[in-house]
């Protein structure tokens, strides 16, 4: 057996490279739970067996992680290196295939990273028609994952499945907003979180065998698009990362803000940002950027970022994508004394892109027609009215990176919101586009980093359809959906969390009117909700009046004195956000935070009676004091919150004395 441990949590594996245990330290030291006994019938015993990693001569009927064109793979084992994690070589002596697992811990974690390398090996090209990156398998037929559409994004989501297969996953070359790639089974208190960092297309796979074992399978969905290997040539999946929690839901997702926040670069405080989207739209022009600015500084804003439409043949979303050089029209003294102008007013400035964008009308397209996706002859289809470019050619990444680095170096831009607003339709099923595309976009996102290191990068998609492990390592902001009306949002921003830490959570105070839940909610709510991850505003502030304007200042000064606890502290949810029981506390240290909303109804206005609404914090110290109550009585009884038709949301500071 072999064993490599985490924070807390260690995971074995036997000679047969089948899992032999998985859970707090100290659980191998037994017979494994996932040893079977009896005889397999009409299949082979791979497919009930724990096994780490299956090629389709080991697993035929049940799902494997490995197949290829016109061959059933079986392999032998080569070697096990336990140096460093734990490396297993395997070999498949008919196709000369060599393919390496990887395990390991995320440093000071409890979540394994998993990953595989494919070389061949043998003398004749080898199509891969199926690539997964790890199968966990786990005890449970619980299955939470998050679903939704475009402005729904991330809703919780559940099903049973005491046998058969469940699948998730996107054929959009991005992420998608259908599905977020991370599922977790339950199994009583203990739960297991399976999560894929990718950008492109993926899927996820849980199948309940015979016998009641659940084993999950995650990789890049190849369906059309097969990768073929040529002698001497090698792949490697993304990542697939594991957590087990006992602690359920609400520690797995603990689990992966610890794994998020150890893979970021920078846990200082974000900066308060003002967008001017939805004030202007595409109307930008230097005067009206110009009195959002002062009027965003004076609430004590400190970022203030220009949407889209501030570059040349950029009036709707017809025309300009493609070519980002400032419209000398809008900004008739320059953009440079245009930027500098922001700055003066006490703010870093901030500008929209969409790189992997270009119209039709443009002088990119004109330019460069070849540089978009193709499927040979036929109609090509926009989205938007737009194509997107092949980042998977060389000479379009020289382009996309070229033209950042131009943008960051020509003015003092301190943050940088990259958007992606359309998938991919259009491709060539003899060519790996997918994986091309999203390993150069990776390669722009890291020189970004290193070249432009002050830079902070938000990662948006038409809302949230490229949030995912790897966007959350490579960006320091998400924008979880285009929808900031407050009871809709208060939905996503809850499903969010429960696998993305709060660093990485966008939100904006705006005017928006419900989508899905149109009620009514106080601009205080609204604040309230932003605060909860990164604070921002879109709002038209030069409309608000002067109670508005008092009360996002005051939002945005008591935001700065607690945004440190919001980024690092411990995250537990509370209630849940269709009822008047919602909350969210973050727990850092001595402080504690509280963010409480009002997501259902009345208890009658005091017409008849009723009590207090009752918030039981969690993990504090019960002999002591968190300002008027014990830590006992808060975590017994819990927060007293009393809602009215004008108080529905609050955020409480409480520390320990």
């Amino acid at each position: 057996m072999w064993t490599i441990t985490g924070a807390t949590t260690e995971y074995t594996v036997g000679d047969d490279l089948g899992l032999i245990a998985w859970g707090p330290i100290g659980v191998s030291d037994g017979p494994s739970p996932y040893a079977f006994h009896g005889r397999v019938q009409y299949m082979l015993e791979g497919d009930v067996a724990a096994v780490e990693y299956a090629p389709t001569g080991l697993r035929p009927f049940l799902g494997a992680d490995l197949a290829v064109a016109g061959e059933s793979l079986t392999w032998r084992l080569v070697s096990v290196d336990h140096a460093d994690g734990l490396r297993a070589s395997l070999a498949d002596d008919v196709t000369g295939l060599v393919v390496d697992l990887f395990w390991r811990f995320a440093p000071g974690t409890d979540v394994i990273e998993r990953w595989v390398s494919v070389r061949n090996g043998g003398p004749a090209p080898v199509t891969i028609t199926r690539l997964g990156s790890a199968a966990f398998t786990v005890f449970g037929h619980d299955i939470s994952y998050l679903s939704g559409q475009w402005s729904q994004e991330f809703t919780p989501s559940s099903v049973r499945l005491p046998r058969g297969r469940f699948e998730i996953g996107s054929g959009q070359g991005v992420t998608g907003h259908q599905f977020s790639p991370v599922v977790a089974i339950s199994h009583g208190r203990a739960a297991y979180g399976i999560g894929l960092a990718w950008s492109g297309s993926w899927q996820i796979t849980v199948d309940v065998d015979t016998a009641g074992l659940t084993r999950v399978r995650a990789g890049r969905a190849l369906d059309g698009a097969p990768i073929t290997l040529a002698p001497g040539e090698s792949v490697t999946t993304p990542v697939a990362s594991g957590v087990y929690s006992a602690d359920g839901l609400d520690g797995l997702a603990r689990q992966w803000h610890a794994y998020e926040r150890g893979r970021s670069r920078d846990l200082t405080p974000r900066k308060v940002i003002y967008n001017s989207w939805e004030a202007t739209t595409f109307d930008v022009t230097a005067d009206g950027q110009l009195a959002l600015a002062t009027a965003a500084a004076a609430l004590g804003v400190e970022t203030f970022v220009v949407d889209d439409g501030w570059f040349v043949g950029r009036h709707d979303d017809h025309g300009g994508l493609g070519d980002w050089t400032p419209d000398p029209a809008k900004f008739p003294g320059g953009f440079g004394a245009f930027v500098s102008a922001v700055r003066d007013r006490g703010l870093e400035f901030g500008l929209w892109v969409e790189p992997e964008m270009v119209n039709p009308k443009s002088a990119l397209y004109a330019a460069h027609p070849d540089w978009v996706y193709r499927a040979g002859g036929r109609p090509m289809s926009t989205i938007r009215n737009q194509y997107l470019l092949n980042l998977g050619r060389e000479d379009v990444f020289e382009f996309v990176r070229d033209t950042l680095d131009g943008l960051l170096s020509s003015y003092p831009i301190a943050y940088l919101k990259w958007d992606f607003n359309r998938p991919r339709t259009e491709s060539a099923p003899a060519a790996d586009l997918d994986g091309a595309h999203i390993r150069n976009l990776y390669r722009v996102l890291d020189h970004l980093r290193n070249a432009h290191p002050s830079v902070t990068v938000e990662g948006c998609a038409a809302g949230g359809a490229r949030v995912d492990l790897a966007m959350a390592a490579r960006t320091d902001v998400l924008w979880p959906s285009d929808n900031t009306a407050p009871l809709d949002r208060l939905r996503i921003q809850w499903g969010f969390l429960s696998a993305y830490a709060p660093h990485l959570m966008s939100s904006w105070v705006t005017d928006a009117q419900g989508m899905f839940d149109s009620r009514e909610r106080s601009l205080n709510f609204r604040f309230v909700l932003a605060c909860a991850g990164v604070l921002g505003i879109g709002a038209d502030i030069t409309r608000w009046n002067e109670h508005e304007r008092a009360t996002a200042t005051d939002w945005i000064a008591r935001y700065k004195r607690v945004r440190d606890v919001i980024m690092r502290g411990t995250v537990t949810r509370i209630g849940s956000p269709t009822s008047s029981r919602c909350a969210i506390q973050y727990t850092l240290d001595d402080r504690v935070v509280v963010a409480a909303w009002n997501a259902g109804g009345l208890d009658g206005r005091d017409g008849v009676p009723g009590r207090d609404i009752r918030l039981p914090l969690h993990s504090l110290d019960p002999a002591a004091r968190y300002g008027d109550y014990s830590g006992a009585h808060l975590m017994a009884v819990g927060l007293p919150v009393r809602w009215t038709p004008t108080y529905d949301a609050d955020l409480f500071e409480l520390r320990r004395r």
